[in-house]
């Protein structure tokens, strides 16, 4: 099959250890590879900037506030002529955004057709300058850019100890952010992620000279790391991507693979249930095992000696490395973690690091201090995080997780996160997704959906509520576990007497039973028990903890939709709002997404797809579209050289582009090796608002335009109703910055024309939505009715059509009410319509006409207008939460 060629080729590429999830287990009952429709394609312009030097992948792109470009050459292959050889990262010289929202700013480079052009960064625009390296001297020699230490300042690498390290020390670098330190933006310290375990954050002062150009300070560098204040939340491991906060501070996200309770699609539950968890249980059940990495082998050799039934790798095992070396980071001992035979001779028994501290986000308070204050978001759950995305609210937050069978999460602050004195007492809750739309399509008649031309409906389902400070005091609890409790705790026979006897005894009995120095299996199961009885508030105190501690599991266990491939991107315009766009970045759409089994069973594409989603009065997204989707791995290379291919990084510029980096392994499809980076330039989105409006009353719609580019000269639309015996469209008004304005309606009241030219410049480019015309409509008779919006012509300063693509809004017309028929109303502005007899004001009438109209359409077709409960649907819950608002 193909998969397995794209499996075997990842297993001998650079990449491949730092970016694949699983190693060694095939996916359950995977579709072959198909050709998919749609794949690839673009809905806009995809257009290459750059490509990178042979062996590395396009990590950690930032645009500072002059439109100066940086990124991170990641791991590159040490034959690159330098200083293409060596992790650095770089800027690009003589460029910048011009934010405009159009890809006119650069242009494109071609495909490195040569070797010379594969092993080094190229672009047409700017020079790949070097800001810095890894390994480099800091402060004077006292350490080396992005080399984690041990506390008394002794580099932790294989060179100066025996045992496994997740990359080569400072190999690295993804996230870059920069926090500035003058107001023009022109000097400041630039953060920068070193995706390795012990993990590793760097600073480092940066400024630009009078010309642009700039310089970096490694004298003034520190690898924040290793300072006490980052051991004292037990250091961090494989800091990957993040995220620069809507307080300017920098967001490190732990890319802890090694947390995977159970492999792949299978549940805690089943462990349970089978009586073993032999072929289902996850790496993490063996962090604490001397030698860790080693149970792969083990369990190769008990299948050999007939303990075990089959051959099987733990889901994330391979991520274990680097665990010894994160615990001499902390303070340890080292120990002979080389022992024959799979077995460390002398296990770690003074410090050791607790599983449950890894896999946060961590931000970086007081960037600019002598020492910044790092805390981690433990509330926000545990997980393979590649990235979060912060919201414009600042208590909204979407994470994605990287690895196969993951999830894409939310979490919902109880107030701004920064406005907490404490950050113990920030408060909120965790959701995990539930697809609501394709599995039913999929399974008629075995057709399958094409992910390019299907949106994904999500429903999030609660976890759970706490704050930061309940949770770090869960895990708190697990801290003085090590290697030893591992071997005391599941074998009865004596580690210091017969250590290979003893270590085979407690592989055996936590393959079987689960590893009882951590949360149980029985407790994990037991809590999803009574959430399905009670709810998430309803479980036992101690049990309250699973959700955070044990996220993916705890997810699964309740039937969430944990089977996303490689979600490595997040990100939206900085200080979001209602309207704007969230983008999510899946690297493979294959697998879990391509299975027969789950809530997802579409067409794979190997080469993934990025998803955009419509942030909604309440920051909440509940559809994602895909906008790109990358090429079939059965393509040939004049179909993928050009196209987007295992998306990493996204990161969304202020005029609504979308810089989409590549992580792609080296797979087949193109004809060259090199990962890309790419800008996507939306298409302009015209789109109509959906509204209820009272019968016999008017109510007012907005038209707008979002993603128009700077040039924007003017266009003719045509706005029509589908049923015009529901509701007419009586008048139209323009926004007064709009130079020239017009309009026509049909005669019936069907349709309206407008037309407008912006003759004084006023439209800016930008992401967000900006209003071109408001409607009045009438309700004629109770129904619904699509008001639907089609293009005459749209154009730039130059006279050329600009791609667009139209979006239909659903008007309601009711329902009737006793009060003669006033429209429901929203008195809270929350997106609600909570007045439903329109008198201004919530009350009691108000619960009895959604409970008599609950099954007409003016309700039904309107799901977003009373969904009270926002869990994505309509049901009776939504009148008892409108009820508990009156009381």
């Amino acid at each position: 099959m193909v998969d397995l060629t794209r499996r075997s080729l990842m297993a001998t590429s650079v990449a491949a250890a730092l970016g694949a999830s699983v190693s060694g287990v095939a996916s359950a009952e995977e579709v072959a590879e198909t050709d998919t429709p749609g794949a690839p394609s673009v809905k806009g312009e995809l257009k290459r900037f750059s490509t990178t030097a042979f062996g590395a992948e396009v990590t950690g792109p930032f645009v500072f506030d002059d439109g100066s470009f940086l990124y991170s050459l990641q791991h590159p292959e040490g034959e690159n002529p330098e200083p293409f050889g060596r992790a650095a990262v770089g800027y690009f010289s003589g460029f910048q955004f011009s934010f405009d929202g159009s890809n006119d700013d650069f242009t494109e480079v071609g495909i490195p057709d040569t070797e010379a052009k594969q092993r080094q960064i190229r672009s047409e625009s700017g020079d790949y300058e070097i800001l810095f390296q890894g390994r480099e001297p800091i402060r004077g020699g006292e350490a080396r850019l992005g080399v984690t230490q041990t506390p008394d300042g002794t580099d932790i690498t294989q060179d100066t100890f025996a045992g496994t390290q997740y990359g080569g020390a400072a190999t690295n670098p993804d996230c870059n952010q920069f926090v500035p330190t003058n107001d023009e933006g022109t000097e400041g310290y630039l953060f920068t992620n070193w995706e390795n375990s012990p993990g590793c954050i760097s600073r480092v002062f940066i400024s630009q000279d009078g010309e642009g150009e700039w310089s970096a300070d490694l004298d003034d560098a520190m690898n924040l790391t290793n300072t006490s204040s980052f051991r004292d939340i037990g250091g961090t491991r494989i800091n990957c991507y993040g995220d620069l906060s809507p307080w300017e501070t920098m967001i490190s996200s732990e890319e802890n693979y090694a947390h995977t309770r159970v492999s792949l699609t299978n549940t805690v539950g089943d462990i349970v249930e089978n009586g073993s968890g032999e072929g289902l249980v996850g790496g993490c059940q063996f962090w604490n095992r001397p030698n860790p990495t080693e149970i792969s082998g083990a369990i190769d050799t008990y299948a050999d000696d007939g303990d075990v039934d089959t051959n099987w790798s733990p889901q994330g095992y391979w991520a274990l490395t680097g665990v010894e070396f994160l615990a001499y980071h902390l303070g340890a001992e080292p120990s002979d973690q080389s022992g024959e035979d799979n077995l460390a001779t002398t296990p770690i028994d003074d410090v050791y690091p607790n599983p449950y501290r890894y896999g946060y986000h961590v931000d970086i308070r007081q960037p600019a201090a002598e020492t910044p204050d790092p805390i981690k978001y433990w509330v926000m759950g545990r997980s393979a995080w590649e990235s979060p995305d912060i919201q414009g609210d600042r208590k909204t937050v979407y994470s994605c997780a990287d690895g196969d069978s993951k999830g894409i999460y939310k979490f919902v602050a109880d107030e701004p996160i920064d406005s907490y004195d404490d950050t113990d007492d920030i408060a909120g809750t965790l959701y995990a997704p539930k697809i609501t739309n394709d599995a039913a399509n999929a399974s008629e008649a075995g057709q399958r959906n094409s992910p390019a031309q299907t949106p994904l409906e999500i429903e999030w389902i609660e976890l759970g509520h706490a704050t930061n400070g309940e949770v770090e005091s869960w895990i708190a609890e697990y801290d003085d576990v090590t290697q030893v409790d591992y071997l005391e705790t599941h074998a009865e026979t004596s580690w210091q007497n017969d250590p290979a006897a003893a270590l085979k005894e407690a592989d055996l009995e936590v393959i079987e039973n689960g590893n009882q120095n951590y949360i149980t299996n029985e407790e994990i199961v037991r809590w999803a028990e009574q959430y399905e009885a009670n709810g998430p508030d309803g479980v036992d105190e101690e049990l309250r903890r699973v959700p955070f501690l044990e996220t993916r599991a705890a997810a699964k266990e309740i039937g969430a939709s944990i089977e996303f491939n490689k979600a490595e991107g997040v990100d939206s315009v900085d200080d979001s709002q209602p309207g704007d766009l969230v983008y999510f970045g899946i690297s493979e759409f294959n697998d879990d997404l391509a299975n027969d089994e789950g809530d997802i069973q579409m067409d794979r594409v190997d080469g993934g797809v990025v998803y955009r989603a419509e942030l909604e009065p309440n920051y909440n997204v509940s559809t994602l579209e895909p906008v790109i989707t990358g090429p079939d791995f059965t393509d040939g290379p004049e179909d993928a050289d050009d196209a987007l291919r295992n998306i990493d990084n996204v990161y969304t510029m202020r005029d609504g582009r979308v810089i989409c980096c590549e992580d792609g392994f080296g797979g087949p499809a193109r004809s060259y090796p090199n990962d890309g980076l790419y800008v996507f330039q939306p298409n302009v989105m015209l789109d109509v608002d959906s509204m209820a409006v009272g019968y016999g009353q008017t109510g007012e719609v907005e038209l707008t335009a979002s993603a128009l580019p700077t040039g924007f000269s003017g266009g003719e639309l045509t706005v029509s109703v589908t049923n015009p015996d529901v509701a007419t469209i009586t008048g139209v008004e323009f926004p007064e910055n709009l130079g020239l304005t017009e309009s026509s309606a049909s005669t019936d009241g069907s349709s309206v024309t407008i037309r407008v030219a912006d003759t004084d410049r006023a439209i800016q480019s930008g992401g967000r939505k900006i209003p071109l015309a408001t409607l009045t409509v009438r309700g004629v008779d109770t129904g619904t009715t699509d008001l639907q919006v089609e293009v005459e012509s749209l154009d730039n300063e130059d006279g050329n059509a600009i791609d667009t693509e139209a979006r239909s809004g659903v008007l309601v017309t009711g329902p009737p009410t006793v009060t003669g028929g006033s429209a429901p109303t929203d008195p809270d502005g929350d997106g609600f319509y909570e007045d439903l007899n329109g008198n201004g004001r919530l009350d009691y009438e108000d619960i009895e006409i959604l409970f008599d109209n609950f099954d007409a359409d003016s309700v039904t077709m309107n799901k977003s207008a009373y969904d009270f409960n926002e869990n994505g649907r309509l049901d009776f819950d939504d009148i008892v939460d409108l009820y508990g608002e009156v009381n």
